[in-house]
């Protein structure tokens, strides 16, 4: 949950303290400073992908979501479906 802004910058509404080794953290930190982040935004988003690679529901969601897009970028109604479904269906019990 995000509180307020903050010098263009976030304050976030809580904080989690870690131990690693102090070459990770060195490695880390030059990997974020090369893709203009700072530490704390790359770890937010390393701990964002892992939960959601790991979260099956919000998985399955954007799933449905993507195929919701595809179908209705090429005008692809519930009708379609249907009736695609009854053909295959049809052409299988044979």
């Amino acid at each position: 949950m995000v509180i307020k802004q903050i010098d263009g910058g976030l304050l976030m509404a809580t904080q989690m303290i870690i131990r690693v080794d102090p070459n990770l953290k060195d490695k880390v930190s030059r990997l974020a400073q090369s893709e203009g982040k700072n530490l704390s935004e790359l770890v937010r988003e390393l701990l964002e992908k892992y939960t959601k690679e790991r979260d099956i529901g919000a998985y399955i969601d954007d799933l449905w979501a993507s195929i919701s897009k595809k179908l209705s970028k090429n005008n692809i109604s519930e009708s379609d479906i249907e009736k695609a479904i009854k053909q295959v269906r049809s052409s299988n019990a044979k």
